[in-house]
């Protein structure tokens, strides 16, 4: 019988083969359940395909784990405070040790009632009560909402979410979003609290791991795992993009034909929207890098960009995930196999 492939492409969904980021996930988690917090919030930002939601997802799952904590999952599409209480409230219901304190909740009306008295409530005293409660049980909530989007939803809950935090309820945020979402979010002047919270950017995967986990997978030599790991440059949809072709092709095709579905990968569920995103002027200077490392004087020269003017682009580039840096006066694509895609649009 066939093995069951190990890789996934399915974003946020923690796949089999998981490479865990350590640092990032006991950074939040020791941080949130710390008895005085350094951050009651946290922001992951990187590009698409980075694993920012695999991410938050592995890190509410793990204290999902754990009876003290109550996980709520927001829609960044939705109205999110009506959101928030309606998901509090269902999470509520599973906790009969809540409602044995004579705690009653009514969803239509949003109607909360203690010990026998209901009223009528708005979303946000709904929140405090059910906050309130919780807290008395010692049991904390994390809310998490995956691509945070800088609007008036965003800036209606995030207002009401430092009120709660200025109350002391044991409430955590954890969000995800790309760069220039974040950046905004974060330089809103209705937002104060959230410029001072802390982002975890996402890095890549050590190719190290990678080799390692591509070496045990396939029983192939180190030095072979190795050139398959440093194809994905520690790209997370990568690998586990390439891991999930590999799997399914390589008796039958060859490794080019491989790298060639593996292009149609990336371009399908990724960098057509990451291209889209970009100015034109940043497109021009992608294409001038190339496949290969670039230096700045040469990609000036071409584009007749001013020397002391490319620090601005290199820097936008950078913070978007799509450029590195690994030596100074040196630029190089930080994303696998970008240039093969893009030259066939």
């Amino acid at each position: 019988m066939k093995k069951d492939n190990p890789f996934t492409l399915t974003f946020g969904k923690q796949p089999g083969e998981y490479i865990y980021r350590y640092e990032n996930t006991e950074t939040i988690i020791s941080s949130f359940e710390s008895d005085n917090p350094i951050s009651q919030a946290y922001l992951i930002e990187g590009v698409r395909g980075s694993g920012k939601t695999v991410l938050m997802t592995t890190i509410a799952n793990t204290l999902s784990e754990d009876e003290s904590w109550v996980v709520v999952d927001l829609n960044s599409t939705q109205d999110l405070v009506a959101d928030f209480a309606q998901r509090l409230i269902d999470a509520c219901k599973k906790l009969p040790d809540l409602m044995k304190t004579g705690f009653n909740i009514s969803v239509a009306g949003f109607g909360v009632g203690i010990n026998g008295s209901s009223q009528p409530q708005d979303e946000v005293s709904v929140i405090e009560s059910i906050l309130s409660s919780l807290k008395k049980k010692n049991k904390k909530v994390l809310v998490t909402i995956d691509e945070a989007m800088p609007n008036d939803n965003m800036r209606h809950f995030a207002s009401q979410f430092q009120i709660f935090i200025r109350k002391e309820y044991n409430l955590f945020l954890l969000m995800t979003g790309l760069y220039e979402n974040i950046y905004a979010i974060q330089n809103d002047p209705a937002l104060t609290f959230l410029l001072r919270t802390p982002k975890i950017k996402m890095e890549p995967l050590s190719i190290p791991q990678i080799t390692k986990q591509y070496k045990t997978i396939f029983n192939m030599e180190i030095e072979e795992a190795h050139d398959m790991a440093m194809v994905t440059k520690g790209y997370a949809f990568a690998f586990q993009a390439l891991g999930m072709l590999y799997f399914e092709y390589r008796d039958t095709l060859s490794f080019e034909d491989i790298l060639s579905k593996l292009d149609d990968l990336l371009d399908d569920f990724v960098y057509k929207k990451i291209w889209e995103g970009l100015t034109d002027k940043d497109k021009e200077i992608i294409r001038t890098v190339g496949p290969k490392s670039n230096t700045v004087s040469n990609i000036c020269q071409e584009l007749g960009i001013p020397n002391t003017s490319f620090p601005r682009y290199r820097e936008r580039l950078m913070k978007k995930g799509v450029i590195y840096t690994p030596e100074r006066g040196v630029v190089e694509l930080a994303l696998p196999r970008f240039a093969e895609v893009i030259a066939l649009y």
